[in-house]
């Protein structure tokens, strides 16, 4: 799950603007509500992170995943 957040007193992930299934929908709800001129995305083993930024390259807002293990479903032959 994708997640936008606005900052908002001095948070970066102060408010939570939406949820969204794919990288690209975040983006586009960011894009209208923030108005962002710079992202740069960090990714590592638990998170993936995409700082929004203003014109000035200050910090207005974040994306972020959380990433989890995949549970593998079983069919019920394999029980």
């Amino acid at each position: 799950m994708w997640k936008v957040w606005r900052e908002y007193n001095n948070y970066i992930q102060g408010e939570l603007i939406s949820k969204h299934s794919s990288e690209a929908a975040a983006l586009k709800k960011a894009k209208a509500e923030l108005e962002f001129k710079h992202k740069a995305k960090e990714e590592d083993k638990d998170e993936i992170v995409i700082w929004l930024e203003d014109e000035d390259k200050i910090p207005i807002g974040i994306i972020t995943k959380k990433k989890g293990t995949k549970r593998i479903r079983q069919s019920k032959k394999e029980k």
